[in-house]
């Protein structure tokens, strides 16, 4: 079976700035802080780039597609995620 995590992507950050284990946890820390950004739950010892293959929503077709530059800035929106403006989800 396999464990996610959820992480807070601040708007306008390079890195991360929360890992959570549950959703309600991490929406603690955006509401307390206002923060505005995403929060994406991500597949955990596995790649974003290998989950999506293995679940088949993405199939490398193209030989750029298996190289080290597009698969360390692969994402993929078949993630659950949530946006959040000044601590509030947007719906």
């Amino acid at each position: 079976m396999q464990s996610f995590i959820w992480i807070f992507h601040g708007n306008e950050a390079q890195f991360c700035s929360g890992v959570y284990e549950e959703l309600k946890q991490a929406e603690i820390f955006i509401k307390k802080y206002s923060l505005s950004g995403i929060l994406t739950k991500m597949p955990l010892n596995k790649s974003v780039y290998e989950w999506t293959i293995e679940k088949g929503f993405f199939e490398p077709k193209r030989d750029y597609q298996h190289s080290s530059k597009f698969i360390q800035n692969f994402t993929s929106a078949y993630l659950e995620h949530y946006h959040y403006q000044n601590g509030k989800r947007m719906e």
